[in-house]
């Protein structure tokens, strides 16, 4: 390991690769209902970070179901990581920001 590889954040589309293989996965936008019908990527579930605490049931009963979250730049997954993680979410992972992504997206009008 490098020096600086510390600091390396994980690939986003590695990681989305990893999410989309494992089974009983599910990829979260954490990003406002309007960001997410503007563009998406496919087959995700829009769970706004402020409606996490309220919502997160309805999509994932079992708190060790693996979570990938995203959002815009990573700062609203990144706190809906520690959020889950304080409600007792075992499986997190932080994919990170949009502008990572390098594939087709979804939209909703």
């Amino acid at each position: 390991m490098g020096l600086f590889d510390f600091f390396k954040k994980p690939n986003f589309m590695e990681m989305l690769e990893v999410c989309q293989n494992t089974p009983q996965s599910k990829l979260i936008d954490v990003r406002e209902v309007d960001e997410y019908q503007q563009a998406h990527i496919p087959n995700s579930i829009n769970i706004p970070l402020s409606l996490i605490p309220i919502k997160i049931q309805d999509y994932v009963n079992d708190k060790d179901t693996p979570i990938f979250l995203y959002c815009l730049s990573g700062a609203r997954s990144y706190q809906a990581q520690s959020l889950l993680k304080k409600m007792g979410y075992t499986n997190l992972t932080n994919l990170g920001g949009l502008h990572s992504y390098r594939g087709p997206f979804e939209t909703k009008r």
